[in-house]
């Protein structure tokens, strides 16, 4: 210690040398009963020795108190230390168990810098801050010994491609954000910017009102447009609005710090939202579209973009309209458009249909090329003999492979006179060639049907054209069914007879003579009767039964007569 401080000490101890400890008790409570002493806050001190490594502090408490030198560095630096110099110390403790007092200037210049950084954060004053590093996302910061982080978003009020010249500067943050249990905090530069243009801000609103065309530089751009400056108000030019062509993205037109001229849509003046148009500076290329392309006309353009469902085709400077993959192929109705062109191909359209309201044009590709369908009706009349190759085999019929790639449909009704449909179709295979008869043409529904039975007549017209009623014919029993005897007429058709009526003790192969009682058919089953005058009532009966029960695709006629009389015998019975 220094000679000054040891005379001191030396008088002081002479002086309480004649007190009781009571007397020097009182007398202390006395002298800190004014002073706040509890731990953490903050108490003048003075300095009265300065050595190498430590400062030698009376904050009038029990003792003197030992600082370490270093923490007196930030104090160094504006001035030397000096005995009798006040500080301000921060109480970690007034007596630590060995009759020290123990304070702490370092500290206290931290509580004291959180204290402004808190005062200034409630009455939203600004604070002297410096920006050290780029970090993600932004930058570190230090408010006097305070650290901190301004987010990239908060460092100006415009998007800048190149931050980094900030680092090392100085200059005035506001606080948005506080975390006094991590020793940081959150700041922004862009709201010391804002604040500073809010006059500027509030001229433009003043001055701004829809239609009117302004001038600002584009600052961001995303996906669904870009964000342009107006001067202190951010304005949204939607990707809908910039041009009357469709584009993917705005960089296609304009790029970050373009100055561009644009026109106010829309003004919400409490929310201080404004939406921007730069296409409505140029005129509406829709406005007289049909005039220029009537329907049914056909245009060359060029193709922009293919889709799953389409493609897209410019047919002016700034109008696209789609060609549904349905009118690209005629005979492919799911043709995948990538296989059919390509961007950049230029090919002739045809427009369909012109929608001004919704601003759709739609267009036909395959409209500008020959119609394999109205060809074929211009080759092939009804009647008329083809060839052609299975394609497709359905439950419902057959479909033929014609030409110009088009398909011809056999109904499963169409493919036999004597056999079931679904029969002959287990028996057909893909690929195999068949002959049929064109029944019908249908250029605009696209349809042709065909017929394979229709080639030959129809043998049962044929017999009824020979055999006249009450003919008596010669027959083979084929089976007995319940109350009916089925019968052989020819190879194609067969008859039923009334068991009753038939010799006794008939059995299958043997021949009868019966006449022919009516000239119907059910599934080519022929009413017959052993007599002329009897019967053919009866056997009618028994055929409308059959006929309205709809059951004519059973595997066999047989088959559908035994179960249509053992019904029949059932009920007799």
């Amino acid at each position: 210690m220094t000679a000054e401080s040891t005379n001191q000490n030396t008088k002081t101890t002479e002086t309480n040398s004649s007190m009781s400890d009571e007397q020097l008790v009182a007398l202390f409570e006395e002298k800190i009963s004014h002073l706040d002493i509890k731990h953490g806050n903050i108490i003048s001190g003075e300095i009265i020795e300065v050595n190498k490594d430590y400062v030698v502090v009376d904050s009038d408490l029990k003792s003197e108190s030992i600082v370490p030198r270093f923490e007196f560095e930030t104090d160094e630096a504006e001035k030397p230390l000096q005995v009798g110099d006040h500080y301000d110390l921060y109480l970690e403790a007034v007596e630590n168990g060995y009759g020290e007092t123990c304070l702490s200037r370092d500290k206290a210049r931290k509580a004291v810098e959180w204290r402004n950084i808190e005062a200034a954060y409630e009455a939203g004053e600004p604070v002297l801050g410096r920006i050290t590093d780029r970090v993600k996302g932004g930058f570190s910061i230090i408010v006097n010994s305070v650290k901190g982080f301004l987010p990239g978003s908060q460092v100006d009020v415009k998007p800048m491609k190149n931050q980094d010249f900030l680092v090392g500067q100085e200059m005035e943050l506001k606080v948005v954000k506080i975390d006094k249990k991590r020793n940081n905090i959150v700041v922004s530069r862009r709201s010391i910017l804002e604040e500073q243009g809010s006059e500027e801000r509030t001229k433009l609103l003043d001055s701004l009102s829809v239609g009117l065309t302004v001038k600002g530089i584009v600052k961001n751009l995303t996906d669904y447009g870009a964000f342009v400056d107006l001067g202190g108000i951010d304005g949204l030019l939607h990707i809908t609005d910039m041009s009357w062509k469709r584009i993917k993205h705005p960089s296609e037109l304009i790029q970050i710090g373009d100055e561009i001229d644009v026109k106010v849509l829309s003004f919400d003046r409490e929310k201080r939202r404004v939406s921007l148009g730069l296409k409505q500076l140029a005129e509406d290329p829709w406005e007289d579209l049909q005039d220029q392309y009537p329907l049914n006309s056909k245009v060359f353009g060029k193709v922009t973009n293919i889709t799953e469902y389409g493609c897209f085709v410019e047919i002016t400077n700034a109008i696209e309209g789609l060609v549904h993959m349905s009118e690209m192929d005629w005979t492919n109705k799911n043709v995948k458009p990538s296989n059919l062109v390509h961007v950049g191909d230029e090919v002739e359209v045809m427009i369909l249909d012109i929608d001004k309201d919704k601003r759709r044009i739609s267009l036909g590709l395959k409209q500008c090329q020959m119609n394999p369908w109205a060809e074929f009706a211009n080759n092939h009349k009804k009647d008329d003999i083809i060839k052609g190759k299975i394609k497709t085999i359905t439950d419902f019929g057959v479909f033929i492979g014609l030409d110009g790639g088009i398909d011809g449909l056999i109904h499963s009704t169409d493919l036999s006179w004597t056999e079931s449909g679904e029969k002959v179709i287990r028996q057909m295979k893909k690929g195999e060639e068949i002959e049929a008869i064109v029944l019908s043409i249908d250029p605009e529904r696209e349809r042709v049907s065909l017929g394979a039975k229709q080639i030959t007549a129809d043998p049962f017209a044929d017999f009824c054209e020979q055999t006249p009623r009450n003919t008596k014919i010669t027959v083979t029993v084929r089976s007995i069914e319940g109350r009916n005897v089925i019968v052989k007429v020819n190879d194609h058709i067969n008859g039923v007879i009334r068991a009753d009526e038939c010799p006794a003790g008939v059995k299958e192969g043997d021949s009868l003579e019966a006449y022919v009682t009516l000239h119907e058919s059910r599934n080519y089953m022929l009413p017959l009767s052993m007599s002329k005058a009897s019967g053919s009532h009866h056997v009618k009966q028994e055929f409308d039964k059959i006929e309205s029960s709809g059951d004519r695709d059973m595997g066999s006629l047989g088959d559908m007569i035994k179960k249509k009389m053992s019904d029949g015998g059932s009920d007799s019975a």
